[in-house]
């Protein structure tokens, strides 16, 4: 048998937390001295307190990790606990670590206030350009929301766009509008730029049934099994090929890094189209010129539609 102190020490618990358990029912001790009060446990009870902590990690009340561990559970059980709630627990980290990078971006915004870009910003026409897209809505326009839906629409276009044949001629164009159902729901466009005509005569191959947005023989895009003519109104998840209208006027600027800290450089345009007399008339386009496999050294330029106030 163990001293209650060699106990603690082979379990990794303290001695304050025994008497606890011992106190509220859930660990006793296998033998009390009754002459000296001494507490004694044997090598068996360290499989009970091993539940006993993993099931408290998992976020449970110690009354529930009693009728838990008086349920005796197995092993495999266990095991299948301690993986849901790892999993909940990477999920929790993810959304942490993303809510501070858009902390230290709303930091770098607030250190910007005051300096007003000269040389950074560009007023220029930008061309009409053709591209293949496909899109989705996101809950807001917010970077939280808007980088969990443009991620996997680019995969699912290259992957398209690899299937037809179609190979891009030029960058990636995300664009944004307001989603017909409101609410502040946004309409992501991830699109890229092609040498296609605007009904592709190749068919999509692909192993998965016919969905909305796949291509017919004969180029032709389907909606709810119906075929679309071009320019009519698609849904999310639709591919298709278009022109990208032309902006007649567009304030620019290059943002450096990953699109997760690209607020600061947001605001700096916002800052200059305001002070310069110019009015946006549309959420701003974003041009990737450079996308290497480090997010962070990334190249975008950001085009916002203008017309002089």
């Amino acid at each position: 048998m163990f001293t209650i102190g060699d106990f603690a020490r082979h379990g990794r618990v303290s001695v304050r937390m025994l008497r606890h358990y011992d106190a509220t029912g859930l660990l006793r001790p296998a033998h009390v001295d009754p002459a000296s009060g001494y507490r004694h446990y044997t090598a068996g009870q360290l499989a009970r307190l091993n539940r006993i902590i993993a099931l408290k990690d998992l976020g449970f009340t110690l009354q529930q990790v009693r009728d838990i561990v008086d349920d005796k559970v197995g092993p495999e059980e266990l095991r299948g606990m301690l993986r849901l709630r790892r999993a909940e627990l990477e999920t929790a980290m993810a959304a942490a670590a993303a809510r501070l990078v858009q902390v230290e971006a709303r930091l770098r915004a607030i250190e910007s206030e005051g300096h007003m870009p000269t040389n950074d910003v560009v007023i220029k026409s930008v061309p009409a350009v053709r591209v293949a897209e496909l899109t989705a809505t996101a809950a807001s326009f917010q970077p939280e929301d808007i980088g969990p839906v443009i991620g996997p629409l680019y995969d699912e276009l290259f992957r398209r766009l690899d299937a037809a044949g179609i190979t891009p001629t030029g960058p990636g164009i995300a664009y944004y509008e307001d989603a017909a159902e409101g609410g502040g729901r946004i309409t992501v466009h991830a699109a890229v730029q092609v040498s296609a005509p605007l009904q592709v005569s190749a068919p999509l191959q692909v192993s998965a049934p016919l969905q909305d947005g796949t291509l017919l023989q004969d180029g032709t895009p389907l909606h709810d099994g119906i075929p679309l003519q071009d320019g009519a109104s698609f849904q999310d998840g639709t591919f298709r090929i278009l022109d990208l209208p032309s902006l007649d006027e567009a304030a620019t600027i290059v943002h450096r890094g990953s699109m997760d800290t690209v607020l600061p450089t947001a605001q700096a345009l916002a800052r200059w189209i305001d002070a310069n007399a110019y009015e946006s008339t549309g959420y701003p386009r974003e041009i990737n010129l450079e996308c290497p496999e480090n997010r962070d050294d990334w190249v975008t330029e950001l085009q916002t539609p203008v017309t002089r106030s």
